[in-house]
């Protein structure tokens, strides 16, 4: 793993059955072949199985989420048991150390751990289905912050994408915020991720620029708190093609002057592929990096938007939208 992706490597939480553990209520798995084969190498998984955490075996009684005065419980199906504090005191149990994983993804459609659209029934009946897991929902109330997604939508490259990147940033600054910092390492940390920051909200470049500012004044325990607020509730933000297009552009500026007509137009016509939609993040984005290795552009040689995550990993090499 390279510096400019981060040498820690990411600490994320994972509901144990997509690794491949056989503690499903049908005493099965829902092993996933991304998360176990691909994304297993370069992060340390934190599994946990919250209903079998609580005492429940494997194979189990189902549970569901049912209406009781307006909220949502998890109990069983047949003895009508309610799980509920039980699930989410779960979480609370492992606070410490929820606060601080780099990511965590859940089981989709599960009354525990399912993250979107789960079917919430009154007397026998559906009626919602927009319900979230009682461990989930109680994950995030206490870790806003940590990104959190879940096993079904992995299978879409975008998401996919953006969950992994904001994985790998949120372990760059862990390993910055726990070790021995000082305010001028908190100015290069944001300086290494203006581009990357640029390209989920330029605000969000501001705002955290305005906290780094402050860090030589302002506590560090503040300092540390503030700006990992704001660096997350940016990097939430979806990259957008345009924003994309608008930062290689940017790193462009500062490297094509120092390039001959061909190389120059070679990386002018690899950002046009990719703003037309037939060529793939990847390609304007690896033009940048050797070039500015080549000519010594240091600025835009150690920015994380030109390595966020290891370059295998390969999520930016499809030409689909951003």
């Amino acid at each position: 793993m390279s510096e400019r992706s981060g040498g820690t490597r990411p600490r994320v939480g994972v509901s144990s059955c997509l690794l491949g553990a056989p503690v499903r209520y049908n005493g099965g798995h829902s092993r996933n072949r991304f998360l176990a084969e691909v994304l297993d190498r370069y992060v340390d998984w934190k599994p946990v199985c919250p209903e079998t955490e609580i005492g429940l075996g494997a194979p189990r009684e189902t549970l569901r989420l049912n209406r009781v005065g307006g909220a949502a419980r998890a109990v069983a199906t047949r003895s009508g048991t309610d799980h509920t504090g039980d699930l989410a005191a779960v979480a609370d149990r492992h606070l410490a150390g929820l606060r601080e994983l780099d990511g965590y993804v859940l089981k989709n459609r599960s009354p525990s751990c399912g993250l979107f659209g789960m079917p919430v029934f009154e007397d026998g009946r559906r009626v919602d289905g927009r319900g979230r897991g009682v461990f989930a929902a109680r994950l995030t109330e206490l870790c806003p912050e940590v990104p959190v997604e879940e096993q079904g939508r992995l299978s879409d490259e975008g998401l996919r994408e953006h969950f992994v990147e904001r994985v790998f940033a949120r372990a760059r600054l862990r390993a910055l915020f726990t070790g021995d910092w000082r305010p001028r390492d908190l100015v290069a940390f944001h300086s290494r991720h203006k581009l990357q920051l640029m390209a989920h909200e330029p605000d969000g470049y501001r705002r955290t620029g305005r906290v780094a500012a402050r860090a030589g004044t302002d506590g560090p325990e503040a300092v540390r708190d503030a700006y990992t607020a704001a660096f997350s509730e940016a990097m939430a933000l979806r990259a957008t093609r345009g924003k994309h297009v608008n930062v290689l552009q940017h790193a462009f500026g500062m490297v094509g002057p120092l390039l001959d007509g061909v190389r120059r137009q070679d990386v002018l016509d690899a950002i046009d592929g990719y703003q037309e939609g037939h060529l793939p993040l990847c390609l304007p984005v690896r033009l940048l990096r050797h070039h500015s290795a080549a000519e010594g552009v240091a600025w835009v040689r150690e920015q994380s938007y030109l390595e966020p995550y290891p370059d295998r990993l390969a999520l930016r090499n499809t030409a689909s939208p951003a």
